[in-house]
Formats: structure tokens, sequence, C-alpha cells
């Protein structure tokens, strides 16, 4: 039974191209976190709850629920952070490219712009490519109409009609076929000044002098929560100042299933970089101490520990510099991939430092390992120190827990709608291919891109206001109908036969957000958007030069005759007098 069971795992191992995902697992990671953010990775498709420090690869989605928020790290520097109700997907990440999808909801990004990389932003209606660096915002409405505010920088942006370039200080409204509309930006909303004071902390770059050029991204962490000491062995090296009594590397969180592997995913706000690069050391006058790696040999692991795995406990170990990793991949100097070699012909000594320090070695049950229910467990005495060390990762199957990299419940009232659940990451991919070529079309894979037709206000606009043109709001109907977010609805909303051309605002879902402005009979043609209350939005109507001035509306009842100037003047100072006008 034991050699059956163990033939079956090696079997469910050998299917798993570890080796493939372990290349782009620490290219992007969750950063920040606020409410019960959710996330669906590629290995599976249920949403559970997300965790900070957790990897993201291609084919993962984001869901950010009310009074929720988000933030993603790239490996350049960049930053993409989501408000509350919105639907994130990782469509492709590349050696030279980075490719998301918003579906839904808010989207701030923070291009750090490096030499010859690519950042697309696709949305129903849109794709937004920045080559430079360039700090801008996505906002994507239920019915997928999109604005793209631009801060800094430029961004080029593409819908169905055609691409244009934003600028700085602008705000590009796309919706459907046709529509588009430029216009400054208005004042910031508390969305935008929490990002600038995000970007600001961000700043501090005091790390960057011990740190190897591809770890400064990650500066602010060491800047934050700890700092540099002299080690006479190995130089300048990093000490979180923000620990428990007993704390040791690798303890505050959970050794997740992600990719093919067991990844640690920390719970300590700082814990992507010292857990995933470089090596953990004790001194007695410093305490734990992280050694970054060597200038030129920086690679990314799932967890750089020693193990010990037995029938009833898993225990690990962190690896000091210079110790021999075992894994399933090329993790750089001092590791051996054992992905094609015959481990029991490997024979491990047990001569690892860290484990001759006091509660070096965190040790927890199987059931605990896998499922992240914490069980009791005895042991006496180091498993470093009476155990065979194992070569590589526990040969532990994964179960439905172990895809969770943090184990909690999530509310009901939280957990992504519908029309969210029903998005397929893989048929976005290959609707939206990642196009580098700022002269080629998104839309039209292979074919040179087309000058966008704009029209141009001058009237400043808000950020994530997106305008519904007229002839493509939904129908409002009188039940709820599901559909999955991802397509902009095209149908016209059904008005009374005569009825004045008019352009309607629409909230999310198809209902209106004013009502009409009411226009007496042969009133020119012309559109005034209203805000809840019927107060005008502040854009005027524009009319041809010599159109006839609209008529003047009269009470029911009154005679139909023109007033006289006595007349018109009374009516002037009685509608002053009526609350909520004239202010």
């Amino acid at each position: 039974m034991k050699l059956l069971k163990a033939a079956l795992f090696a079997l469910i191992f050998s299917l798993v191209p570890a080796y493939a995902y372990s290349a782009s697992l620490g290219d992007l990671r969750v950063n920040y976190l606020a409410g019960d953010v959710q996330v669906k990775t590629a290995d599976t498709s249920e949403w559970v709850p997300a965790s900070i420090n957790m990897p993201l690869m291609s084919g993962d989605a984001l869901w950010v629920p009310e009074g929720g928020r988000a933030g993603i790290q790239l490996r350049d520097g960049t930053y993409v952070r989501l408000n509350e109700n919105s639907s994130f997907e990782v469509l492709t990440i590349g050696d030279d490219s980075f490719q998301f999808y918003l579906s839904l909801g808010h989207a701030y990004v923070n291009f750090r712009g490096r030499q010859g990389t690519l950042f697309q932003m696709d949305t129903p209606v849109s794709s937004s490519r920045a080559y430079d660096r360039a700090r801008f915002r996505v906002d994507v409405s239920d019915n997928g109409f999109t604005d793209v505010s631009v801060f800094n920088g430029a961004v080029f942006t593409e819908g169905r009609n055609g691409k244009t370039r934003v600028t700085a200080g602008n705000i590009l409204s796309v919706g459907g076929d046709t529509y588009a509309e430029l216009a400054p930006l208005g004042p910031a909303d508390d969305w935008e000044r929490w990002n600038r004071e995000m970007d600001r902390k961000l700043e501090k770059r005091y790390s960057t002098r011990y740190l190897p050029s591809e770890l400064s991204p990650y500066s602010y962490d060491f800047d934050e929560y700890g700092k540099w000491v002299y080690v006479r062995d190995y130089g300048y090296c990093w000490t979180p100042t923000v620990i428990s009594v007993g704390w040791a590397p690798y303890r505050l969180g959970r050794w997740t299933w992600i990719g093919g592997d067991y990844v640690w995913v920390s719970y300590d706000p700082w814990g992507w970089a010292p857990y995933h690069y470089g090596r953990w050391a004790f001194g007695a006058s410093i305490g734990w101490y992280w050694v970054p790696p060597a200038r030129g040999a920086v690679y990314w692991g799932p967890g750089f520990v020693a193990w010990v795995n037995t029938p009833t406990y898993v225990s690990w170990v962190p690896l000091a510099p210079r110790e021999i990793y075992y894994g399933h991949g090329y993790y750089g100097p001092h590791s051996v991939n054992i992905t094609n070699v015959n481990i029991n012909t490997i024979n491990v000594t047990n001569v690892y430092r860290n484990a001759h320090v006091t509660s070096a070695a965190t040790i927890v049950s199987r059931d605990t390992f896998v499922t992240g229910r914490h069980v009791d467990v005895n042991v006496r005495e180091n498993p470093f120190l009476t155990q065979k060390v194992s070569v590589g990762r526990p040969d532990i199957a994964p179960t439905r827990t172990s895809y969770m990299p943090v184990v909690k419940s999530i509310p009901l009232a939280k957990e992504p709608p519908q029309a969210v659940r029903q998005i397929q990451v893989n048929q976005l991919r290959e609707s939206r291919p990642v196009v580098k070529n700022p002269d080629q079309s998104v839309f039209r894979p292979g074919a040179p891109a087309r000058q966008m037709s704009v029209t141009t206000v001058s009237k400043p606009k808000l950020p994530g206001v997106a305008v519904q043109p007229q002839g493509l709001q939904p129908r409002t109907t009188g039940r709820d109908v599901q559909r999955p977010i991802g397509e902009a609805p095209r149908r016209e909303v059904q008005k009374p036969a005569g009825a004045p051309a008019g352009r309607e605002m629409q909230r999310p879902g198809g209902t209106p957000t004013g009502r009409e402005v009411q226009k007496p009979a042969g009133a020119p043609a012309g559109r005034e958007m209203q805000r809840p209350g019927g107060t005008p939005m502040g854009r005027e109507v524009q009319k041809p030069a010599g159109a006839p001035a609209p008529k003047e509306t009269v009470k029911q009842g009154a005679p139909q005759k023109p007033l006289t100037d006595k007349e018109k003047e009374e009516e002037l100072q009685r509608q002053q007098r009526e609350p909520g006008r004239g202010r």
C-alpha cells in the first residue's frame, strides 16, 4: 500500500509543470490588502480569501468587494491598486510586458516604465498601453464604459473606432463602437488622493544602497520594518525590528500550493523579498538577520528552507548562506534541481547551522500543514538533530485548503457577484492579445491602429464617471438580468413615441441617474446631462450658431401667449423664491 501511494504521488507531481511555473511566480505579488479580498487562481476555479504576499500568475483573478482595497506590485516596481467593487484579471506576464484586464471597478497604476517594457490594461471597450513612466487610473462601469485619466506621462488608448494618445491632465471616456470624449481632468477625489499618499510613502529609497538592483523595488519594506547592520562575514544585512518574542523566519504564514509547488506565503507585512531571495542567519548580539543575495545571483525561490517530514509532523528550518536548497527547479547558486534526479541517491547530512538556534525549527502536524487548522504536536527534541532530513518539499498531496493562502471565512455579501464568477480569464486572453508595437491595433491584430475620432470638450470632468452616449444604454426591465461583465450593451433605451432626442446618463444596470430635462414643443435639439435631482452636470449645451432660442416654459393653465417684459420679470422673481432654485 505504501508503495502504491508513493507511486501515485510521484505521478501527480510529474504531471505538474512546476519548473515552468517557477520562472513567473516571482513577477507579481499582493502587497496591500484591506477587507475581504478574494482570489481565483489558475490552479483552481474556486474563489478563496486572498493574502498579503501571495504571488500571482497569468490566469489569476481578484475580486475586491465593497469596503475593500488591494494593491499589487510588479517585479519592476510598478504598482496597481484596486478600489472596492473591482474585478481584475491577470492575462499575461512576459519578460518585457504585463497585461491585465479590468472588467469592473477602479484601478490606479503607477508604471515605472523601465526601458523596453510594456504595460497593457484592457477593459470591455478599450485597451490602454504605456511604454514610458506614467501614472493613470482606469474606471469601468457595470456596462463596460471606461474612463482613462492620466496624471503623469502619457497613455495610448484604443477603442473600437481607433487609438489616441492621452496626456497628463486629461480624461478620455470610451463607450461602445464610436463614442469617445476627451476632457480636462477635474479635481482629485478621495481615491486619487489616497493613491498619491501611497506613492509618496514609496519614494523612500534608503535601502537601495544595500540591495542588488533586482531587489530595489522592494526597498520600502526594508525601510519601513527593519534596519541594516554590518556583519563581518556578510557585509550589510537586514534585521526586522517589529517581531514578537520567540519569532523565527518562516513562522508567521503558511505553505500554499501555488503553481505546482508549496510556496511560503508570509503574513509579515515585509515578508516577500526576505523569504524568496537570500538566506537567514542568527547572531547573539543581533538576533535573526537576512543576508541579501550576491549581485548577479538574484533568484526567486518558493522558500529557502530544509525539511524533515515524518508520518505525524512536518518541520522546517531556514537555510543559512551557502547551504544547499533542494527544490523542483533551479533557484540559483547553492541549489539543486531534483525534478529529474533520483533523490534516493542524495545523502543530506544534518549540518544546518540554524538548526542549533533555539526555536529556529518550526514544527506542525501534517493536518495543520495541509488544512491550515492548528493541531498541537508534541516533539521533545529538535527533529533536525534526531531525524533524517528530507530531500525537497514534503511528499504530501495538496487538498482543497492547500490552495488557500489564508484559511478564513468570507461573508456571503462579500463574495463575487454572479456576473464576475462567469468571467473566463482564458477567453479574455484569447480575445485581447498583447501588442507591443504602439502603431499596431489590439482590436484588429496584425493591422495598423486607426486614428480615433474624439469629441473634445473644455469643461473639466471628474474621473470615474463613465458616460453612456445616446443609443447605447441597456434597456431597463422589470427584473434584474444577469449577464457576464465584459461586453458593452448596445441596446437603446425605450422612449415613448415622439419623445425628443436627449441623452440620459445611466447608473450601472441601466437606471437613469437623474430626470430628463423637460423642453417645450419646438425647442431645438440639445442634450444636457443631469445629476440626481435634476441639476445640470455643469457642461453647457452647445448649439449651432444662429439656432433659435428655446421657448419659455409657462405654468399649466396659463394663457398661451407671449409674456410681456413685466410678466417675464415677475416670473423670474417667483422662480428665484422657490426652494433649490437660483442658488
